[in-house]
């Protein structure tokens, strides 16, 4: 009677976990997501883009279930005027392909930085090539500048190597990103420069989460700042920034 009764059991068992299977929806082929948002601050490798001031953003992703992916991501800037051009957004263009090889997560793409009708004397418009490589809950980038890089003349080939990672922290539902990055601009020694943040974000569900970063570099201030503002503040000072989204 106990032999008979523990068949039953098993049978029923797997009977409940083929159905549960069966019931559980198909991996969609592929997604489609959008974000809003706007930040105290618009930092982009620690310099900032907006004068140290507010900027909007918003963003649309299409991931395919292979790993290719593309999308496109805008915010405003004040940069582009403040070096006599015509521009008060950056429009980014980007796709890739994403995949894991051997508990490793790879993710190859370009990336278009656009301002649309920057007039500047060197074309702010950059494009950069990407491989990142992911482990655990640690980032190491690398971005190839494929063209001039953000306006700085004969600056086709400089890099920018970006190490982070994301910790869950025990309290509240935060997460913890420590980050540290280095932008070479090839043939201009003088802006190349360091940077580093640390954030602290909070996902609080629905789709809208915040986060509050310090961020810092070590951009040269002497004899004259590598990056000024036009009332001589330094762009790449240390500074807190707060950011909102919402993602839907």
């Amino acid at each position: 009677m106990k032999a008979k009764l523990a068949v039953l059991v098993s049978v029923l068992a797997a009977s409940g976990a083929a159905m549960a299977q069966a019931t559980k929806p198909p991996e969609p082929d592929y997604t489609l997501s959008y974000n809003v948002g706007a930040v105290t601050d618009y930092r982009y490798r620690g310099i900032s883009q907006s004068r140290l001031r507010p900027a909007l953003q918003g963003g649309i992703d299409f991931a395919h279930k292979s790993g290719f992916y593309i999308g496109t991501w805008a915010s405003t800037i004040k940069w582009i005027k403040d070096a006599g051009g015509d521009s008060n957004v950056e429009i980014d263009l980007y796709g890739g392909y994403k995949t894991t090889f051997s508990g490793v997560g790879i993710d190859v793409g370009l990336l278009r930085y656009y301002y649309p009708n920057n007039n500047l004397a060197v074309n702010a418009d950059t494009t950069e090539a990407y491989i990142a490589g992911s482990w655990g809950p640690g980032t190491l980038k690398y971005s190839h500048a494929i063209t001039n890089l953000f306006g700085f003349g004969n600056s086709e080939g400089s890099g920018y190597l970006d190490l982070s990672a994301t910790f869950e922290l025990p309290w509240y539902g935060l997460t913890l990103t420590p980050h540290v990055g280095h932008q070479r601009v090839k043939n201009n020694s003088f802006v190349s420069y360091t940077d580093w943040a640390l954030t602290l974000g909070k996902d609080f569900g629905n789709g809208f989460s915040a986060s509050l970063a310090y961020v810092d570099t070590n951009a040269k201030t002497d004899p004259v700042l590598a990056y000024p503002s036009p009332s001589g503040k330094n762009l790449g000072r240390a500074g807190l920034v707060a950011g909102v989204k919402y993602s839907f």
